[in-house]
């Protein structure tokens, strides 16, 4: 039998990881069961800090810990699945094709940044989605320095107004006083559609980040988007012209192009809907999870959000029903009734708040150092201990906050 999961993001880790439980308890061995991981580096990203200065630092090494719960580590990338012959294609560094088969599949590929056709988006602008894009906005930056100061060098637009967006423009000042020196004269200006800033996060937090970005000198641009881009600048769809050499997008993911393989009913984020055990109706053998999936939360309408927090424990259950159903044994529903939110504020701080209706736990100096906990110790894979690494992956205790 041959479980196979797509994807070493956070949702994959945890899928590999906790199917290696599971086989653990019901003591089968890896030559019944087998477990492999498919993904071009045998590395997780550390997405949710790629907004940070030396982005070529985020990574963690997989390949210890995959090894010390026996999950066999593919490298290469799924480029074709096939449901019908339970085959997955992929295409290795080196441009050789091999098939791999499966008896269960988990789907944990992930996310990427959405780019509509917006005119010179592609060619004028940056991101902080994956980490080849960090380090591209990050080199971009230092270089900025070796101009002159014109042309809107100093000044950055970060187009969205969400969680990204906030975590990319707060960070900016610090990022680039250390670049152009602590007197420089920079600007930094969110731009988004919305009549506010943070839409999602409701009246409650508010401001309280409007407050951190006042104290930063962040700028808003509300009730606009951007229309064009071009060597000069950013133009907005209110005729407004923002002379600048960098706009950085963080307007809005969707699930990674791997899921259009999967003939099942998918959300307008391109999310696979899946049933509580996290199975794709309709597709036998088929699990999805993290950014991949929209799952039900609980039974009072909240749904799995794109996010680190979700990925991971919906990983475990994903990673644990699979492997359950090959070992003949009972799944377990997901649910994720703790919800958090977690958002840096750059020297400002950061915002900690509880619950679906975001309410404010802790603010400022003490909410950022929950942030810098949770960024560099509890998202990172766990030691390559094998008791230490399947404990890591119950479903029931993964991100229990």
């Amino acid at each position: 039998m041959r479980l196979v999961i797509i994807g070493a993001g956070f949702a994959g880790m945890y899928a590999a990881l906790s199917a290696a439980r599971l086989r653990e308890i019901h003591g089968v061995d890896a030559g019944r069961l087998e477990i492999a991981l498919v993904s071009p580096e045998p590395t997780l990203v550390v997405r949710p800090r790629l907004y940070e200065p030396h982005p070529e630092t985020l990574t963690a090494p997989l390949l210890d810990v995959l090894k010390a719960v026996d999950v066999t580590y593919v490298q290469g990338s799924a480029e074709t699945v096939d449901t019908k012959s339970r085959t997955v294609q992929i295409t290795t560094g080196k441009g050789a094709r091999k098939t791999l088969s499966y008896d269960r599949l988990v789907v944990a590929t992930g996310s990427r940044l959405f780019r509509p056709n917006i005119p010179g988006l592609a060619e004028h602008s940056f991101s902080v989605d994956q980490l080849d894009d960090a380090i591209a906005l990050d080199k971009h930056l230092h270089g900025l320095a070796k101009r002159p100061a014109a042309n809107g060098r100093d000044t950055i637009v970060v187009a969205g107004g969400g969680f990204t967006g906030i975590e990319a423009a707060t960070e900016m000042p610090a990022r680039l006083r250390e670049i152009f020196g602590k007197d420089a004269k920079t600007r930094v200006i969110i731009v988004d559609r919305n009549s506010a800033i943070a839409p999602d996060m409701g009246a409650g937090p508010r401001p309280i980040i409007e407050d951190a970005m006042h104290k930063l000198g962040v700028e808003t641009r509300l009730g606009a988007g951007v229309a064009s881009l071009d060597k000069t600048g950013v133009t907005l769809s209110n005729g407004e012209h923002i002379e600048t050499e960098t706009v950085i997008w963080a307007a809005g993911i969707r699930a990674a192009p791997l899921t259009t393989q999967i003939p099942a009913e998918r959300d307008n984020f391109g999310r696979l809907l899946v049933d509580r055990d996290l199975r794709v109706p309709g597709v036998d053998g088929v699990f999805a999870t993290g950014d991949a999936a929209r799952a039900a939360c609980d039974d009072i309408g909240n749904y799995s959000l794109m996010s680190c927090q979700h990925a991971t424990r919906m990983g475990a259950f994903a990673g644990n029903n699979a492997a359950a159903e090959l070992l003949g044994v009972a799944t377990r529903p997901y649910h994720q009734k703790a919800y958090v939110t977690c958002l840096d504020l750059g020297d400002a701080g950061a915002l900690f708040t509880r619950g679906w209706e975001r309410k404010v736990e802790m603010v400022g100096d003490v909410a950022k150092k929950t942030k810098q906990e949770i960024n560099t110790v509890w998202i990172y894979p766990p030691k390559a201990e094998r008791a230490a690494a399947l404990a890591s992956a119950d479903p029931e205790r993964v991100t229990d906050l």
